[in-house]
């Protein structure tokens, strides 16, 4: 189950895209509202900063659990790049070798477009697109990386590479320019072998069938509790027999996990709570052995521990880049709590039972108690791993049902990350060509920040963890559509109660009309705009955007017979005009019932079909009138951010009294720095 919800990359990261600004002077901000939120842009990604409210109101020792925190967050940053792909690390370092140190022309065009191509591949924490997992295209020659190559200090090349250089220019310029050669980090195509096809580094010298046996022979359907298997591990062959190669202190990424080990020792030690200091040396535990019963256990306490004001996530967890989904990417955040803001969540959570009770999926599928359902809003003040620099807006974590069962979970939505998509991407212009009319324009600029919040809130906080599995039913039996269908399933739960007038009892919503707007930006986004990701010709293969697709699609469908929602054509151009409201959401309510029961039951042949049937197939004509609409709009639709600097202050005794925040301008530059400063992977080469 997938509950890092990346609504970074969701509907909100389209609805929200770059105000097409070039780049902007470094601005350190007076003010909230003067912070200057917008870095850079390039090819199909903005670069945003976030601020850190409230920061210096913080206790000097909240601010150096932060610190060490952060420094763990950042210590895994290797880790990630190997996962994505075998050759990453030998890639960048090449890429930081020639930034550094090239001695030619840095002012002509093909330099800037190697450069262009270095932040690209920095963004996507490797050669592969983060969202769609094609391979990137250099937009450079052969000859070109040749020649920056032999102009650059070849002792920075890592290993003894410098001293061979033309076997390894030779070998770097196949995997980069052989569009046949590991063209896909994920392959979901039905009918491939997804193991194989992929080229993400999670299986090496084994086959999807091989990897399925492996797994259904550890697999116990008697276990009440049953660990994530394959969570934390490569799987590869030894003399002929399929095994793991498992993530741990003195096994795989032993020496970037260690550096982890070190950062959350020395958290733990200014942890201001009993309880915080457990989980952590749980945690510590977990990433020294990498026994998963000890990542269950750490996660049960974790989950319990509400009421810190600091708080983190740190481990290998999400798992969209397996197309299995069993391996898990490592990801960290650090954050400390919005405490007026989280009044809202608290709202939510503590009528969870009332929105569980009331929801219209079958009554043997809901949750009789629902337990430990906390929530609240953040700030983060550190991104890293697989949420750097593409950050969620919205979490929900432990991933193990048994666990949400049980001990409940936590969810949280990221304020100051959504602030600063709120505020970088105000009159882009994107609203007023997509939207059907003024009227819908005007509606949603009035209540699109609430809508998105309340949408967020409930998503996390009880869409994620609604609903239960039957007895029996095997946690993995969805398969590769396990990622789109929880999903949806959380975005369903959010979108039918959007329209609820529970949402104005409760004084959640000023207006119903907050309602409607989260419906009508939800299906512009899944029937219309989110395709200006893809490219012309290609299926939507991302989970997310394969939930959305769905949703809208068959919601269109089987609204039909009452034109619930309407495709209208006007001046050539594609609009989504929403008749009946409520209809829909009675239709949003049916989707949801069903996709609670393929869940429930583990029915993989209906949620497979669900998904092949509406989420994955573009209209080829649409496609290329929406493409021609958003590029004459100049904006990027994809976003990530440059994370603060976080600066401890020692006394003379070299103890840290107090941590300041520094804010930069420099994408490229921060990229480099982390190169330099948190590398901790050996390079293979």
């Amino acid at each position: 189950m997938k509950t890092i919800s990346k609504i970074v990359i969701l509907f909100i990261m389209i609805i929200l895209s770059d105000n097409g600004c070039k780049n902007a002077p470094s601005s350190e901000p007076a003010s909230k509202d003067d912070f200057n939120y917008f870095v850079e842009q390039f090819e199909d990604i903005r670069i945003l900063k976030y601020n850190l409210p409230a920061f210096e109101s913080l206790t000097p020792g909240q601010k150096e659990y932060i610190y060490y925190l952060s420094e763990a967050a950042l210590a895994g940053r290797d880790i990630l790049w190997d996962q994505n792909f075998r050759y990453n690390l030998l890639i960048r370092k090449t890429l930081e070798a020639i930034i550094e140190s090239y001695s030619g022309d840095r002012k002509s065009e093909e330099y800037k477009a190697f450069l262009v191509y270095a932040k690209r591949v920095f963004f996507a924490n490797g050669i592969h697109h983060h969202y769609s997992s094609d391979k990137f295209n250099p937009g450079f020659s052969k000859e070109y990386l040749v020649s920056l190559l032999n102009g650059s200090d070849l002792s920075k090349l890592p290993g003894d590479l410098g001293q061979r250089v033309d076997k390894f220019a030779l070998f770097l310029t196949q995997i980069l320019f052989n569009d046949d050669l590991y063209a896909k980090k994920v392959e979901q195509r039905e009918g491939t072998d997804m193991v194989a096809g992929s080229a993400s580094n999670f299986y090496e010298l084994v086959t999807q069938k091989e990897v399925e046996e492996f797994y259904a022979s550890k697999a116990d359907p008697k276990d009440p509790r049953p660990v994530s298997l394959g969570l934390n591990s490569k799987v590869i062959k030894v003399n002929g027999k399929v095994t793991e190669d498992v993530y741990k202190s003195d096994g795989r990424y032993g020496s970037a996990i260690d550096t982890i080990v070190k950062w959350l020792g020395k958290a733990a030690s200014v942890a201001e709570t009993e309880m915080q200091k457990k989980e952590i040396a749980l945690l510590i535990e977990y990433y020294t052995t990498g026994d998963l019963r000890k990542w269950d256990e750490y996660n049960v306490a974790w989950a319990g521990n509400t009421g810190s004001m600091v708080d983190y996530i740190n481990g290998f967890i999400e798992n969209y880049e397996d197309p299995l989904g069993m391996k898990a990417t490592w990801e960290a955040i650090v954050n400390y709590t919005d405490l007026e803001a989280s009044k809202r969540t608290a709202i939510i959570t503590s009528n969870a039972q009332w929105f569980e009770d009331n929801s219209p999926i079958q009554p043997q599928y809901r949750k009789e108690k629902v337990t430990g359902v906390a929530a609240k809003v953040i700030n983060i003040a550190m991104l890293g791993g697989d949420c750097y620099p593409a950050s969620p807006l919205g979490i929900n974590l432990p991933n193990a049902d048994w666990i949400r069962k049980e001990v409940g979970s936590k969810s949280v939505t990221l304020a100051n990350i959504s602030n600063a998509y709120d505020k970088a991407s105000q009159g882009n212009g994107f609203l007023e060509e997509f939207a059907f009319n003024a009227e819908e324009v005007a509606r949603v600029k009035e209540f699109r920040t609430i809508s998105d919040a309340l949408h967020t809130d409930l998503h996390e906080c009880v869409g994620h963890a609604s609903g239960k599995l039957a007895d029996g039913t095997d946690p993995n039996a969805l398969k590769n559509y396990a990622s789109p269908l929880e999903e949806a399933r959380a975005d369903l739960f959010a979108l039918y109660y959007m329209t609820d007038n529970k949402m104005k009892d409760l004084g959640l919503f000023p207006d119903m009309k907050a309602g409607e707007v989260a419906y009508d930006d939800y299906l512009r986004n899944g029937l219309l705009t989110q395709i200006v990701r893809i490219k012309p010709g290609k299926d939507i293969e991302q989970a997310h955007m394969r939930c959305r697709s769905m949703i809208s699609h068959w919601a269109y469908e089987k609204g039909k017979a009452e034109n619930v929602i309407e495709m209208v054509t006007r001046d050539g151009k594609t609009y989504v005009k929403i008749n009946d409201y409520q209809k829909l959401r009675t239709l949003f309510g049916q989707l949801l019932k069903e996709i609670q029961r393929i869940k429930s039951e583990g029915d993989f042949e209906a949620g497979k079909k669900l998904i092949e049937d509406y989420g994955v197939k573009i209209d080829q004509k649409l496609h290329a009138e929406v493409l021609d609409r958003y590029a004459k709009l100049n904006l990027a639709p994809y976003t990530g951010f440059i994370n603060p600097i976080l600066v401890p202050v020692y006394n003379t005794d070299g103890k840290i009294t107090d941590v300041t925040v520094e804010y930069t301008d420099d994408y490229l530059g921060q990229m480099m720095y982390y190169g330099k400063n948190y590398s901790f992977l050996p390079v293979k080469n």
